[in-house]
């Protein structure tokens, strides 16, 4: 039995790609003009609906020109046009645990995304990673969460896209993940649950 779940947030309870051309009109427009690799940039580009501007921008070997651009036009930045999540993600709202939301990314940006997708009531509290304004990760976080509410981590199910983000961090702790990937992209991943839909997730809860 679950007593709590830890979702992310992009990719996770909605698809990034619906919101990408628009949300990133003006860096990428910004990208295309000073990557000269065109390849690059469009797998930078790419890249950025699925993963930190930070962690992309070192990837891809940003100049501190772009990087800091970049990080002045995203800093700022708010989504603030009617957002849907998946349809799996109703699936998660009626299963009777505490519901947490760990998202990594620029603080001003996920708060208006949760705004527009009209999910804040959904969760119990919401976190928001901002690696220009701290150093903690994902797995502080769960850390906190724990140590705020008495849990243990035999009392947690993280949930997200990442096997890499928010995956890495709950199996470094011992909490047991449920890898969202309606694509089949990550059948490799070492995740304890791992499904397209979420329709199994009431009963690992319960």
């Amino acid at each position: 039995m679950k007593r709590a779940l830890i979702l992310d947030l992009d990719n996770t309870i909605y698809p990034v790609s619906s919101i990408a051309d628009k949300l990133f009109l003006e860096l990428f427009e910004l990208i295309d003009e000073k990557l000269a690799d065109k390849q690059a940039a469009a797998k930078a580009k790419h890249e950025l609906t699925r993963r930190p501007y930070q962690h992309v921008a070192d990837e891809y070997g940003f100049s501190d020109d772009l990087r800091g651009k970049g990080i002045e036009l995203l800093k700022n930045l708010t989504f603030n046009e009617p957002m849907q999540p998946f349809k799996e993600y109703n699936v998660l709202r009626k299963v009777k645990a505490d519901k947490y939301l760990v998202t990594t990314g620029f603080t001003k940006l996920q708060y208006s995304k949760v705004k527009m997708l009209g999910i804040a009531d959904d969760f119990k509290n919401i976190y928001v990673v901002d690696p220009e304004l701290s150093s903690k990760n994902k797995g502080d976080v769960f850390q906190q969460i724990m140590i705020d509410n008495g849990y243990i981590v035999e009392d947690l199910l993280v949930i997200g896209d990442d096997p890499q983000s928010e995956i890495k961090f709950a199996n470094e702790l011992g909490i047991d993940t449920f890898l969202f990937d309606p694509a089949n992209k990550h059948s490799g991943a070492d995740v304890t649950y791992r499904a397209a839909d979420y329709r199994d997730v009431a009963g690992i809860v319960n």
